[in-house]
């Protein structure tokens, strides 16, 4: 049994096509109002678990449970309740935005036809088609269409929404309202399930993460937990050599003006450098990127990981 505040739950999940695995046995466990970012290179089997989640494709081995029901037992029942994007969104190119939200929404069930004109013009505002909701989608960039695939998503109101590379063609500016607008979905309830091959945007979005690699999974963890201080302080400073000298045994490690200084309270620090004279132009506690925790992960490395 899942808890009641468990959204995604799989258990052995496995995917073989002949002898390559491509999903080898992944439990995930993503959890009411995360943002969660499920990392893994270009094949590493994302795509293939998402499909799995949402009764696409069926596992060779393993559960999968979706807003407390089995995937894809119960789909007809939990999938309207849920926004997908995978891959690169379909479309009819002689229609406008509009009109392929509307046949979108007629084709599943859970589409209520009297509200279906105000929702969706609200998604074509929200993803920032408002303006061209009734040109045909074939001079759409790919970029547009990707924003179309996430207003369909958007299209029911869901509770859970689960998107892969949702900001695949995006422009800088493109990639940061669609951050934004994840951001405020979450902020009101909606839990988002993120498949990403871009860890800087993941860091900048998730509350939780998850990596794939090679169809195992790696890493799962709360951001917060594996972005954590180390216990180190770093130290800008002009007089690199003076500043290692007064330290002694404390520097771990040295690259140009930049010490890595054993013990996580830079004041200390600091008063002990300022008192002997040393300049100090920067103070902070040491943490570990995303990508360095993902890297030591995928290569087995690192005390901070856990399997």
């Amino acid at each position: 049994m899942t808890g009641s505040d468990t959204v995604i739950a799989t258990h052995g999940l496995r995917k073989a096509y002949g002898s390559l695995r491509a999903v080898d046995g992944i439990d995930l466990d993503v959890r009411a109002g995360d943002v969660y970012g499920f990392l893994g290179a270009n094949g590493s089997g994302k795509t293939t678990t998402v499909r799995m989640l949402l009764g696409l494709v069926l596992p060779t081995a393993g559960t999968v449970e979706v807003l407390g029901r089995p995937i894809p037992k119960a789909a007809r029942e939990v999938l309207p309740q849920v926004g997908a994007l995978i891959e690169h969104p379909a479309a009819y190119g002689h229609l406008s935005a509009a009109a392929n939200l509307s046949l979108f929404d007629a084709a599943g069930p859970g589409g209520v036809r009297r509200t279906r004109r105000s929702r969706i013009a609200e998604v074509l505002e929200q993803v920032g088609l408002g303006g061209v909701g009734k040109r045909p989608v074939r001079g759409f960039s790919l970029g547009m269409r990707q924003r179309l695939g996430l207003a369909g998503a958007l299209l029911r109101r869901p509770a859970l929404l689960v998107l892969d590379e949702p900001t695949n063609g995006l422009d800088p500016q493109g990639i940061h309202e669609i951050r934004t607008l994840l951001l405020d979905l979450n902020r009101t309830g909606t839990t988002v399930f993120l498949s990403s091959h871009l860890l800087a945007e993941i860091e900048q979005l998730a509350t939780r993460v998850g990596v794939l690699d090679r169809g195992r999974m790696v890493l799962q963890d709360d951001l917060a937990t594996l972005t954590a201080p180390t216990g180190a302080t770093v130290v800008d400073t002009p007089q690199a050599e003076r500043a290692r000298a007064v330290l002694g045994d404390r520097v771990l490690s040295a690259d140009g003006d930049r010490l890595v200084v054993r013990g996580a309270e830079p004041a200390e620090v600091n008063a002990v450098l300022v008192g002997a004279g040393v300049p100090v132009s920067g103070l902070t506690l040491q943490r570990p990127t995303l990508e360095e925790v993902v890297l030591a992960a995928a290569t087995g490395s690192g005390d901070r990981v856990a399997a």
